[in-house]
């Protein structure tokens, strides 16, 4: 990274559950940039984005806009938000995926590699099968979904690139592909509780903090590391999340499914001094965040 200034940082994917979250953050400590793939007036009735600070018509499809803003801007930090998730429709699509997910990040590594920016990629603990759990880095990447395979090709492991494998729950300012956005439009409804399910993500409130640290410390990571949490069942989080956002919905347990994708982030935890928060605590953190999601999301929907 490059002299002792205010660090300027890259999101590339600004209207995401991870990318918006990871602007409100920095853009109240680093001299933050934002990429979209439309104007910017599909995104400026959020009142969340500044104008100046934003880089539209930026693309996936056309690898010379992010070349050309990566150029023009020579941020010290790039975060790629960018990717297909797994519950959306295109995940089904394998040139969509490997185009995304696999060629991508690469593309942006070799641009980042030009301009002397520092990478930091999003990766997933859907590389793993989840039939062990409390995976290492170290332990192999043994997805056999189109999805965790093209997450795995995508994993960026060269000089000056950090890949951050994570799993993370969030609001949501248009779609609803996550968990708290499905759950919490269960209202009156009866839903199953995986009691077996197991994972150890974060909130995007946290994740956007802990990159920020990273930041903000001038940590240099290279390679793969894992980020996580304490490992909690599915039907504890969603039992979580309905006690402290205190809504009316019944969680049925259920132990057919059996899945454990925790990942242990031991190595990250040393090498950093980071300690996540309590599930309480992030979950309560969540709760209290002021953005007006339930507006925002009913402005995207009458589009």
């Amino acid at each position: 990274m490059k002299a002792d200034r205010r660090r300027r940082v890259l999101i590339l994917g600004g209207s995401g559950m991870l990318g918006h979250k990871l602007w409100q953050d920095f853009s109240q400590r680093f001299e933050t940039y934002v990429t979209f793939r439309e104007n910017f007036t599909a995104y400026s009735e959020y009142g969340i984005f500044e104008v100046s600070q934003s880089r539209c018509l930026v693309s996936v499809d056309d690898i010379r806009s992010v070349e050309e803003v990566i150029e023009e801007l020579r941020p010290d930090v790039v975060i790629n938000c960018i990717g297909i998730v797994k519950q959306s429709d295109e995940v089904r699509d394998p040139i969509a995926s490997i185009k995304v997910n696999s060629l991508f990040p690469h593309q942006v590594a070799r641009i980042c590699r030009e301009t002397q920016s520092y990478l930091i990629h999003i990766s997933t603990d859907c590389v793993f099968s989840g039939r062990k759990g409390n995976y290492a880095e170290t332990d192999l990447a043994d997805a056999d979904d189109l999805y965790g395979r093209t997450k795995r090709l995508g994993e960026v492991v060269s000089e000056d690139c950090m890949t951050i494998r994570t799993s993370i729950i969030g609001r949501e300012l248009q779609r609803s592909y996550g968990l708290i956005e499905w759950f919490l439009s269960q209202r009156g409804k009866s839903v199953d509780g995986w009691k077996r399910a197991v994972f150890s993500g974060l909130t995007t409130i946290e994740i956007a903090r802990c990159i920020a640290r990273i930041i903000q410390d001038r940590r240099e990571l290279e390679g793969v590391w894992h980020v996580a949490s304490d490992p909690i069942s599915k039907f504890d989080l969603l039992s979580l999340v309905k006690a402290v956002y205190d809504f009316d919905v019944e969680i049925k347990p259920d132990g057919k499914k059996v899945i454990d994708r925790s990942l242990n982030s031991d190595r990250f935890q040393k090498a950093t001094g980071y300690r996540p928060p309590s599930w309480q605590a992030m979950i309560e953190e969540m709760v209290q965040d002021p953005t007006p999601y339930s507006e925002l999301r009913r402005l995207y929907a009458d589009r």
